[in-house]
C-alpha cells in the first residue's frame, strides 16, 4: 500500500481553496440575491461610515463636558470611538437581517447575517483583547481570534484544519504538523495567561506581607513565577498530545549545547538564588563594589540594579556580587565609622589640636554623640604633625562624601579661630651664576671619574 505524498495533498488543498474562492467571486458577479445582498452590505457600510463621524463628534463633545473621569474610563471611551463604525454596521446589518428573515426567504439574507455576526464578533474580540497588556501579544491574540471567528462563521474550520494538518514534518514515528504547532501555541498561551494572572495576584499578596524580608519576598515571587510557568508549559504541551519522550535525545543535545553556551547566564541565576537565600544583600541596602557606590533598587534573576547618587543605574551581574568583594554599608546595622587625615604645624600644641578636632567633629550634623569622635597622632611628617580623626554616623544612605566635607569644613573654621596652621610642603630654589655652575659641574665629573 503506497503512502500518500504530503506535498501533493498540500497542493490539492491549495487548489481546492483557490477554486472555492473563484466560484464564490463568480457567483457574486452574476445577477441574483447574492449580488443584491452585497449591494445592501455596501450601502450599510456607507451609512455606518457617516454615522461613525457624526456620533464620534457627539461622543467627543459629550466627554469633554464631563469632569473627574478616571484614566481607564477615558481609554474605554477612546476604544468605543474608534469602533463606532463597526458597531453601527453590526447593528444595522443585524436589523436588516432580522427584517428580511421575516418578510422573505431566509436564503436571501444569508450573507447579511454572516457579515453582521462577523462584525459583532470582531468588535467583542477587540474589546476583550484589551485585557492583554503587551501590545504585540494583544495584536497577535486579536488577529488569531478574528481569523478563527471568520473561519467558524464561514463553516470552513474543518477544511482549514485538514489543510494545516497535512503540512507536517515526519521523522520516524514522530510527526509534527502545522495544526499541532498552532494548537500548541494557542493552548500554551492560554495557560501562560492564567499563570501570569495567578503569579501577579500571588506576588501582590507576598509583597504586602511585612513579616517576610525583602530578599525572601523576591525569592518567593521568582519561585512562584517559575513554578507556574513551568506547569503551564508542560500542561499545554501535554494538552495538545505532544509526547515529550520522543524528543528526549534532541532535548538532551540541546541542553548540553545550551549548558556550554549559557554558563554565565546560569551562573548569574544560581548566584541570584544564593543571594536571596543567605540575605547578604537585599533591596534598599547601600553597597560599594569597586568604584560603584549606591543603593540596591531591585534584585533580578540575572543582575542587581544599583542606583548611585548621581542618578546612574548600574546593572551588576549576580556572579560579581558572590565572587567579588562587596562592602554592604547596611548589612547587619547602619553604624559606619569614617576616618579623615590632616596635619598641623610643629609649633601648634598637639593636645589643643586634638581637643579642637573632637569638638569640631561633634558639632557636625549626622555625627553620633554617643559614639564620640576621637583624634590620634599617627606620625611626624616632613612638614607637619599628622593626625587621624574618627567619627561615627548612622545613615550611610545620606552619603559619605558630604559628611566628610562638612567635618573638614568644621576643622578649618576651628583651626582658623584658634590660630592653628595647616602647613604645606615648601621648596627653596637657588639660582647659580655661570662660574659657580661650571665649578659644580666639574666637581660632579671628577666624582664620577673616581667611581
Amino acid at each position: 500500500m503506497m503512502t500518500p505524498d504530503p506535498f501533493a495533498h498540500f497542493l490539492e488543498s491549495i487548489q481546492a481553496l483557490i477554486a472555492g474562492g473563484i466560484g464564490l467571486a463568480e457567483s457574486l458577479m452574476q445577477p441574483g440575491w447574492r449580488q443584491y445582498q452585497m449591494f445592501i452590505l455596501l450601502g450599510l457600510a456607507l451609512i455606518s461610515w457617516g454615522l461613525h463621524h457624526a456620533s464620534g463628534n457627539w461622543l467627543q463633545n459629550w466627554v469633554r463636558s464631563r469632569e473627574g473621569w478616571s484614566k481607564w474610563q477615558l481609554r474605554m471611551v477612546v476604544q468605543v470611538k474608534r469602533r463606532l463604525g463597526l458597531m453601527w454596521f453590526a447593528l444595522l446589518a443585524g436589523t436588516v437581517y432580522l427584517v428580511m428573515q421575516n418578510i422573505t426567504w431566509p436564503s436571501r439574507s444569508y450573507l447579511i447575517g454572516i457579515f453582521a455576526t462577523l462584525v459583532a464578533v470582531w468588535v467583542c474580540i477587540a474589546f476583550a483583547a484589551r485585557l492583554v497588556r503587551n501590545r504585540p501579544m494583544r495584536r497577535l491574540v486579536t488577529w488569531g481570534l478574528w481569523i478563527y471567528a471568520t473561519l467558524y462563521a464561514l463553516n470552513v474550520v474543518d477544511d482549514v484544519s485538514a489543510f494545516l494538518d497535512s503540512v507536517a514534518l515526519s521523522i520516524g514515528d514522530f510527526r509534527l504538523s502545522l495544526l499541532t504547532v498552532i494548537t500548541a501555541l494557542v493552548v500554551i498561551g492560554l495557560f501562560f495567561s492564567v499563570a501570569r494572572i495567578i503569579s501577579q495576584t500571588s506576588a501582590a499578596t507576598i509583597r504586602k506581607n511585612e513579616d517576610i524580608s525583602p530578599s525572601m519576598q523576591v525569592l518567593a515571587v521568582k519561585g512562584v513565577q517559575l513554578t507556574l510557568y513551568g506547569i503551564a508549559f508542560f500542561m499545554g504541551v501535554r494538552a495538545v498530545g505532544i509526547d515529550l519522550t520522543g524528543l528526549a535525545v534532541l532535548s538532551g543535545a540541546i541542553g548540553v549545547g545550551l549548558g556550554f553556551g549559557l554558563q554565565k547566564v546560569v551562573s548569574n541565576l544560581v548566584s541570584g538564588i544564593i543571594i536571596l537565600i543567605d540575605k547578604s544583600i537585599k533591596p534598599g541596602d547601600v553597597i560599594s563594589l569597586g568604584d560603584t557606590f549606591g543603593w540596591i533598587q531591585t534584585l533580578g534573576a540575572r543582575y542587581a540594579s544599583v542606583v548611585t547618587r548621581d542618578g546612574k543605574e548600574y546593572l551588576i551581574p549576580n556572579e560579581d556580587l558572590i565572587t567579588g568583594q562587596v562592602v554592604n554599608w547596611s548589612h547587619s546595622n547602619d553604624f559606619v565609622r569614617l576616618d579623615i587625615y590632616f596635619g598641623t604645624a610643629y609649633g601648634d600644641d598637639p593636645h589643643v589640636v586634638r581637643k579642637l578636632a573632637v569638638e569640631a567633629a561633634s558639632g557636625v550634623e549626622r555625627v553620633l554623640s554617643f559614639k564620640a569622635p576621637v583624634c590620634h597622632i599617627v606620625g611626624f611628617g616632613d612638614s607637619s604633625v599628622d593626625y587621624i580623626l574618627r567619627f561615627w554616623i548612622k545613615d550611610p544612605t545620606g552619603g559619605l562624601t558630604n559628611i566628610r566635607g562638612n567635618v573638614y569644613l568644621a576643622l578649618w573654621d576651628a583651626f582658623k579661630e584658634h590660630g592653628i596652621s595647616i602647613p604645606f610642603p615648601q621648596r627653596e630654589v637657588k639660582v647659580l651664576d655661570d662660574s659657580k655652575l661650571a665649578l659644580s659641574r666639574a666637581g660632579a665629573d671628577a666624582g664620577s671619574t673616581q667611581e
